[in-house]
């Protein structure tokens, strides 16, 4: 399965978006701006999380939290997920494997790109868990990869406890703590 491709834009590539000011994201050589620079209760909430899975994979020695990296997915393709969980080795200036986990905190000039084509991708690149943070109505949708590599939903979180099992590590992540 491939995402669809815009045909009414330019096709560039990493090396374009490493030339680049500003923060964006690259999706199969479209270039999309991130900006405005995220709202406090957005950023509030994205640290919150950030605390929450550090705090919860203290005891995993195989995987870390991580802020806002750039995921180099191919050479069309950087994205930067909000807060992720990777249980593979990290070094140098892109992550390079999918991550176990992605949070995305949604914003107005972002949630139809990551309701949608990010969606499309991180199924595609087989997140295990994909979780869309919702400030407005503190509700987090929670998706898990089924074994047929499709993300299904699997809870409306709100003020709930998941664990999530990845890489020989649980972790509790209580949501009531990120609102």
């Amino acid at each position: 399965m491939e995402l669809l491709k815009r045909q009414d834009c330019p096709n560039y590539s990493v090396v374009d978006y490493e030339a680049w000011q500003g923060s964006w994201e690259l999706i199969q050589g479209i270039p999309y701006a991130m900006s405005p620079a995220p709202s406090i209760a957005h950023q509030e909430i994205s640290s919150k999380i950030h605390a929450n899975l550090f705090n919860g994979l203290a005891k995993c020695k195989n995987c870390q939290a991580l802020l806002p990296v750039d995921w180099k997915i191919s050479d069309g393709t950087v994205v930067k997920p909000d807060n992720i969980v990777v249980c593979t080795e990290v070094s140098g200036q892109y992550l390079t494997q999918a991550p176990a986990i992605v949070f995305e905190v949604l914003s107005p000039s972002t949630a139809k790109k990551d309701e949608g084509i990010k969606f499309e991708l991180y199924q595609l690149e087989g997140v295990k868990y994909y979780i869309m943070v919702n400030p407005d109505t503190s509700v987090a949708k929670v998706f898990h990869l089924t074994d047929d590599g499709r993300l299904v939903k699997k809870k409306d979180a709100k003020n709930e406890t998941l664990l999530f099992s990845i890489e020989g590590c649980e972790l509790k992540f209580d949501f009531s703590k990120i609102w």
